[in-house]
C-alpha cells in the first residue's frame, strides 16, 4: 500500500547540515576545475580578482539574510520577488534559477565525466555522467535527511582538501621536502610577470570563471523551510560566506601559486590534480582527483534539490503544472526531482557530442542566469527595505551593511561582469541564449498568469 501524500516538507535539516550546505555551496567545480584555466589566463592576480567577487557575493548573501528572517520560506528569493517586485519577477526568477541549477548540474557532470577519465582515460565522459546523474536523483528521492547526510560528507570532504593543499604548501615552504622544494616560494606570486602579467584586459575577462565558482552560495536560502532552527542557523551560516571564499578560495589560490608558477598550470583539468602530481607524492593526484569529483558530485546533488523546491514553489501558484508540487510521502517533491533529472540529461547529450566545450558553453549560460538571480534578490531587498522605511514592516536585527548603497555598488558590479561576457567568443554564448530565454520566461508568464489564483502571502 503507497504511503499517503505528505502535505508540507519535514524538517529534517540539523545545524551540522545547514553549515556543510552552506560551506558545500560555496565549494565547486569552478574553483576545482574552472580556476587552472583562469590561472593560466590571468596569473597571479587571479587571487585579487576572487577576494573581489567574494565581497560582492558576501554582500548578496547578507541580502538575501535579512530577507530569510523577515520570512523564512521555501522558494525563498523567488517568493521575496513577487513580494517585493511583482508577481512576474516571482515567475521569471523561480524558472529563471530552475534554469540556473539545470545547467549548472550539466557542468558538475561534464566534470565528474571529465575526472573519471583520470582513473579511466578509455571510458567516453558521457558515461560518468549519466551513473552520477542517476545515483544523485535517487538519493534526492528518497529523503531530504538523505541528502543532508550526503552534502555533509561531501561538503566535508571538499574542506578536509583544501585545508591539506595550505598546510602541505606552508610546509613546503618552510622545509622544502617534495619535489618541488626548490621551485616553491611565495616570489611565484609576483616574480613571473606581476600579478596580471597579461595585462588587465585580460584578466578582466576571467570574471566570468570566478562568478561561476559562486554560483550555489545562495542556495542555503532554500533550505529554511526544512530546517530545524533556521532563525539562528540561517544567520550563522550566512555570516560565515566572508571567511569562508577568504580560506578556501584565496587561500587555495594563493598555495597553489606559491607550489606551481602560474604560467605552468594546464588550461584543462583541474589545477590541484596538478599540483600535486608535481609535488611527487604517489597517491596525492589519485587522492585529489576523488575530492575534486566528490566537489563536483555535491554541487550537483544541490542542484537537484535546489530546482525541485523551486518547482513546488512555483506550482503553488500555478506558474508550473500543479502536479509537479506533490509530496511523496517521504516528503520529498518527487515529481519535481523527475522533471530535473530529464532537464540534466540534456547535459549527458553534449558531453557526448561535445565533450571538449560542453564546460565552457554550460557555465557561461549558467553564470548569466545566477548574475539575473542575484541581481533580483538585490532589489527585491530594496524594494523590502523601502516598505521598512515607510513603516509598513518592521525592521529585524539580521540587517544588510551599509544598504542601500552596497545594493547599488553590487548591482553596477554584476551589470560589468554581464557587459564582460561580450568580449570572449566562447562565454559570448550566454548573450545569446539569454534573450531567446527572456522571450521563453515572457510567454510562459502570460500563459500562466491566466490561471494563476489570487492568494495571500502566508508564512511557512
Amino acid at each position: 500500500m503507497s504511503q499517503p501524500v505528505a502535505e508540507e516538507y519535514r524538517k529534517d535539516l540539523s545545524t551540522r547540515h545547514i553549515n556543510m550546505i552552506a560551506i558545500g555551496g560555496a565549494i565547486g567545480v569552478g574553483l576545482f576545475l574552472g580556476s587552472g584555466k583562469a590561472l593560466h589566463q590571468v596569473g597571479p592576480g587571479l587571487i585579487l580578482i576572487y577576494a573581489i567577487a567574494g565581497l560582492m557575493i558576501f554582500f548578496v548573501m547578507r541580502a538575501l539574510g535579512e530577507l530569510l528572517m523577515y520570512r523564512p520560506v521555501s522558494g525563498s528569493f523567488a517568493e521575496y520577488a513577487g513580494e517585493f517586485v511583482g508577481p512576474w519577477a516571482k515567475f521569471a526568477v523561480g524558472w529563471g534559477y530552475w534554469l540556473v541549477w539545470i545547467v549548472t548540474g550539466m557542468a558538475e557532470i561534464t566534470a565528474v565525466g571529465k575526472y573519471f577519465q583520470f582513473w579511466f582515460p578509455t571510458i567516453p565522459q558521457w558515461i560518468p555522467a549519466l551513473g552520477a546523474l542517476i545515483v544523485l536523483s535517487g538519493v534526492n528521492l528518497i529523503a531530504v535527511k538523505l541528502f543532508g547526510e550526503f552534502e555533509f560528507w561531501f561538503a566535508l570532504i571538499k574542506v578536509l582538501a583544501i585545508i591539506g593543499l595550505i598546510v602541505l604548501a606552508a610546509a613546503i615552504l618552510v622545509f622544502g621536502f617534495s619535489d618541488l622544494g626548490d621551485t616553491a616560494s611565495l616570489s611565484n606570486i609576483w616574480s613571473h610577470g606581476g600579478l596580471f602579467p597579461n595585462g588587465m584586459a585580460s584578466s578582466l575577462l576571467a570574471f566570468q570563471i570566478v562568478m561561476f565558482a559562486f554560483v550555489g552560495v545562495e542556495m542555503v536560502g532554500q533550505t529554511a523551510s526544512e530546517s530545524k532552527n533556521p532563525q539562528k542557523v540561517l544567520p550563522q551560516a550566512i555570516n560565515s560566506v566572508m571567511w569562508r571564499i577568504l580560506i578556501f578560495y584565496v587561500g587555495a589560490l594563493i598555495a597553489l601559486t606559491v607550489l606551481v608558477p602560474w604560467f605552468q598550470f594546464p588550461t584543462s583539468g583541474s589545477p590541484f590534480v596538478h599540483a600535486f602530481t608535481l609535488i611527487g607524492i604517489p597517491a596525492a593526484a589519485g587522492v585529489i582527483n576523488f575530492v575534486v569529483t566528490t566537489a563536483a558530485l555535491s554541487s550537483c546533488n544541490s542542484g537537484i534539490y535546489s530546482t525541485s523546491r523551486m518547482l513546488r514553489t512555483l506550482s503553488e501558484d500555478s506558474q508550473a503544472p500543479r502536479s509537479v508540487g506533490v509530496l511523496s510521502g517521504r516528503a520529498v517533491p518527487s515529481r519535481a526531482i523527475g522533471v530535473t533529472f530529464g532537464a540534466m540529461l540534456i547535459g549527458v547529450v553534449l558531453n557526448y557530442f561535445v565533450p571538449e566545450q560542453a564546460f565552457t558553453y554550460i557555465t557561461s549560460a549558467s553564470t548569466a542566469g545566477a548574475i539575473f538571480t542575484w541581481a533580483m534578490i538585490l532589489i527585491a531587498h530594496l524594494g523590502y527595505r523601502r516598505k521598512v522605511a515607510r513603516g509598513e514592516l518592521q525592521a529585524g536585527p539580521f540587517r544588510m551593511p551599509l544598504a542601500p548603497y552596497s545594493n547599488y555598488v553590487v548591482l553596477a558590479f554584476l551589470a560589468f561582469v554581464v557587459v564582460l561576457l561580450a568580449f570572449d567568443a566562447e562565454t559570448r554564448i550566454a548573450l545569446y541564449i539569454t534573450p531567446v530565454l527572456a522571450i521563453a520566461l515572457v510567454i510562459g508568464y502570460l500563459a500562466a498568469r491566466n490561471k494563476q489564483p489570487q492568494r495571500e502571502v502566508t508564512r511557512r
